[in-house]
């Protein structure tokens, strides 16, 4: 299949970081795999508490596979389902906000699944005007996204993709769960040339760790939305002496909000392997951005105020 391409001149002002075009509110929509685990939950309230800067149009459910689902499609609806319950504490309606995404992974670049995920992604975005790209921040398996690309390749004129997946590309290896989960998907956003920020796990969105102790005192008792945040971190594990657990998925919500935060730079898109790992790219190779660094304290402390403000 053919891409459009962008010339170098726009792919380089799309890459650039939202501030720099002035102080204006984002339109993004948000693809997570919400039951994965417990960050995405975090990076759902962070993304609709933020609307001095973001304007959230919609979330969309991704699949997933692990132990905490049968299979991608089973991934898919608990995800769906924990996005409800999540708008619920935050008295945000749902009906025609929330999507669910596809129910199996792609098994090649001619078979993408119409989900209503995708769909509602092609149709925003071919709505967006070329100089106010909609922002996709994929926080889970990029199937949605790349289903949406494959579906209707002109997207790629008209969003931006912030994705945490992969590791960063001066390891050799880019296993990590998000990337690894779909694997065809994974290597369509950097080969297909659509503007892509990545932001990588180890050294990088690692960096958000944080304990039960320290959202004891932020969160508790604050409200529903903070207590049910709490009661989803202590549940993941039950020795909680000495332990802290990454919060990796609110990184692609604080690149959004300070560049600063989560400072990243421009480079060729490596090529993606069959055996995941990464290999130089040729010359001529379209560009991207990679996160290379993040500030974990600024991004809580605003995350924890904006928590802390919600009224029930």
């Amino acid at each position: 299949m053919t891409f459009p391409q962008l010339n170098s001149d726009l792919l380089l002002s799309r890459l650039e970081h939202p501030s720099q075009k002035g102080p204006r509110q984002i339109r993004m929509v948000l693809d997570t795999d919400t039951y994965n685990e417990i960050d995405d939950q975090f990076a759902v309230a962070y993304a609709l508490l933020s609307p001095e800067r973001l304007k959230v149009e919609a979330i969309y459910a991704a699949p997933y596979h692990n132990n905490r689902s049968s299979g991608p499609g089973d991934g898919m609806e608990k995800s769906y389902d924990e996005i409800l319950r999540l708008l619920n504490r935050l008295k945000v309606p749902s009906a025609g906000f929330v999507f669910r995404g596809s129910t199996t992974y792609l098994s090649g670049r001619s078979e993408p699944e119409r989900s209503p995920a995708a769909l509602d992604l092609i149709e925003k975005a071919l709505a967006s005007p070329e100089g106010d790209p909609l922002y996709v921040v994929a926080i889970g398996a990029i199937t949605n996204v790349a289903s949406a690309i494959l579906i209707e390749p002109e997207i790629i004129r008209r969003i931006v993709v912030v994705w945490l997946g992969g590791q960063p590309h001066w390891l050799h290896f880019a296993t990590e769960f998000n990337l690894m989960q779909d694997k065809r998907a994974s290597q369509l956003m950097f080969d297909c040339g659509v503007p892509l920020v990545q932001i990588p796990c180890q050294g990088v969105a690692s960096h958000l760790l944080t304990t039960v102790p320290e959202l004891e005192s932020a969160l508790q008792g604050r409200n529903a939305i903070s207590n049910f945040l709490l009661e989803r971190f202590c549940e993941y594990h039950e020795d909680h002496f000495a332990w802290a657990k990454e919060i990796w998925d609110i990184s692609s919500i604080a690149y959004l909000l300070d560049e600063q935060w989560v400072p990243a730079r421009v480079k060729p898109s490596p090529i993606l392997t069959d055996d995941l790992t990464w290999e130089a790219p040729p010359t001529g190779r379209h560009a991207m951005k990679m996160a290379w660094a993040l500030h974990r304290n600024p991004i809580f402390r605003d995350l924890f105020l904006k928590l802390q403000a919600v009224k029930d």
